[in-house]
């Protein structure tokens, strides 16, 4: 499976190596996964990682999600005691929240610093991610767009730059690239289907019929809403053709265009057209 970087032990090791060395600059640990697949884009491997470090997990991307799932997957992250905010980096909802709990996450830190009479000294931050889930877009967000660097502070290497965020908060620029769970094939899949694996794992038409099986079975009234379509009894195929119908994708000679209907379904999916919908729930 090709997730734009082939991850391979050597890379895995390098990658956690580099992660560990900025954990050592920074207060707390934003980890950013996709509301629609909390499951999927989690590293396996975070709580190792991360070790015991203030972490708060963002769920970008959560106004494309079920509002029910969502409150699911922050009840599950409660239990675990991690903090969690719904978040939408291109609206920049959840900003304030976020600084919110930047604060209270670290505020047992700043009081040991404001003891030795360190005051005001700004709370450190970094992203952490598997690729395509919007880091980019998160640290511009938050950033005000492209990011006020503020310099190089004493004892951190030059390629280390921060990013001033408002109110306490700054911003390691670089963020954290973690890699994918890979056993299981319906995480692939997950990832295919949300666009975070660019190079398609299979053919888009694949892609859309296996996208339509799992929507048939999860979310079949927004299926039927979307596309006006009777779902009794019919296979993904039937239910492609009929919407390769209703969106006018036919070819010479009556045919469907199955691409062209395939690019149409992923890319409604993908920009929440054909509802919110969480692919996956907590597993207890």
């Amino acid at each position: 499976m090709n997730m734009n970087i082939n991850w391979y032990p050597g890379h895995m090791k390098k990658t956690r190596e580099s992660i560990q060395k900025n954990l050592s600059l920074v207060d707390v640990v934003f980890e950013l996964l996709d509301a629609r697949i909390p499951y999927s884009s989690q590293n396996p491997v975070i709580d190792s990682i991360v070790s015991n470090k203030p972490r708060v997990i963002i769920m970008n991307k959560s106004d494309l999600a079920d509002h029910n799932a969502n409150i699911l997957w922050q009840n599950h992250f409660n239990k675990e005691q991690i903090p969690s905010i719904l978040f939408d980096a291109i609206s920049g909802k959840g900003v304030e929240r976020l600084l919110k709990l930047a604060a209270e996450v670290t505020e047992e830190k700043r009081k040991s610093y404001e003891s030795r009479g360190v005051i005001n000294r700004p709370i450190r931050a970094m992203i952490l991610g598997i690729p395509n889930v919007g880091k980019s877009t998160l640290i511009n967000t938050l950033s005000g767009k492209k990011g006020a660097k503020t310099g190089n502070r004493p004892g951190i290497t030059k390629s280390n730059q921060w990013i001033k965020i408002r109110g306490q908060l700054e911003l390691l620029d670089t963020p954290g690239i973690l890699w994918p769970k890979f056993e299981e094939e319906k995480v692939g899949l997950n990832l295919a289907f949300t666009g975070a694996i660019k190079d398609e794992i299979l053919d888009t038409d694949t892609l859309a019929l296996k996208l339509l099986e799992v929507l048939i079975e999860i979310a079949p009234d927004h299926l039927m809403n979307r596309y006006n379509v009777e779902l009794d009894n019919k296979t993904a195929l039937e239910v492609m053709e009929l919407i390769g119908v209703r969106r006018g994708c036919i070819v010479k000679g009556g045919e469907i265009d199955y691409s062209k209907t395939s690019n149409i379904i992923l890319d409604e999916f993908r920009k929440g057209k054909i509802g919110k919908i969480t692919l996956e729930l907590p597993r207890e």
